[in-house]
């Protein structure tokens, strides 16, 4: 499943114009898989089932024996305790986010932008969300670019955004009751501590995935996490005006 969101950023004449775009998918997770088998879930015991009273519900097993799932050219079969048990898990779709304040291409300055995505699931074990890019850097223009923030506290993400004179970049901040170590801090450094205080941590965005958030099972309450975009040009770069695409894909698999 996937829903598609829209940040956009308007900024008029010589003004940089960016617009982000963010598609969201939910994946299911398997514990054992390989190139021709996947296996939700296993267990090897003897009976048991399921059980509710008014304000309890149990599911027990008691032994098992030959579980797994097998398949031919005609058929498959999971067999075992709960193989074809299945897990809930959804997202709110993002917003679309226009970033302020304008910035000239010779004056610079800084834009920002927020979002927020929950995820809602109740899978035993949790869930995983991650965040990554369509292109390397995100931020592009035909053959013009921004680049990817780099942290100077790299491989950590910085306590604030950096922006010197000659640079161009743009960087994310997510914070969040489950926002993963890397994000969380001492009041000093990310990547230590455990507080997910907004508008710190600042990273740049990369095709490969990054683990922003994990939680348990938190179905119906859901889990939120919060998105912080920044672009920041320094005053001694010229920026070529135009619009500006960053397209980013928000996963949300059960764990």
């Amino acid at each position: 499943m996937k829903m598609d969101g829209l940040f956009a950023v308007v900024f008029k004449s010589v003004f940089l114009t960016i617009i982000l775009l963010v598609m969201i998918s939910v994946s299911l997770a398997q514990v054992r898989n390989s190139s021709n088998y996947q296996i939700q879930s296993d267990s090897i015991n003897f009976g048991g089932g399921l059980s509710t009273s008014t304000n309890y519900s149990l599911e027990s097993t008691a032994g098992e024996i030959g579980s797994g799932e097998s398949s031919s050219n005609n058929y498959e079969l999971r067999a075992g305790y709960q193989q074809m048990q299945s897990v809930y898990i959804s997202m709110t779709a993002v917003s679309p986010v226009v970033m302020s304040a304008n910035l000239g291409g010779i004056t610079g300055g800084i834009a920002n932008g927020t979002t927020s995505v929950a995820v809602f699931t109740d899978s035993p074990s949790g869930y995983q969300l991650t965040i990554s890019a369509e292109n390397s850097p995100a931020m592009q223009k035909g053959g013009d670019t921004i680049a990817d923030y780099v942290p100077t506290a790299d491989p950590l993400p910085d306590m604030s955004f950096s922006l010197n004179v000659n640079d161009v970049h743009f960087g994310f901040s997510p914070s969040g009751s489950d926002v993963t170590q890397r994000w969380l801090n001492d009041t000093s450094d990310c990547g230590v501590g455990t507080n997910s205080t907004p508008l710190v941590c600042w990273d740049g965005l990369s095709t490969s995935e990054k683990v922003i958030a994990q939680g348990l099972a938190n179905h119906p309450a859901g889990a939120t996490t919060t998105l912080r975009f920044k672009l920041g040009i320094g005053g001694g770069v010229a920026v070529p005006a135009g619009d500006y695409y960053a397209t980013t894909t928000l996963t949300a698999l059960p764990l």
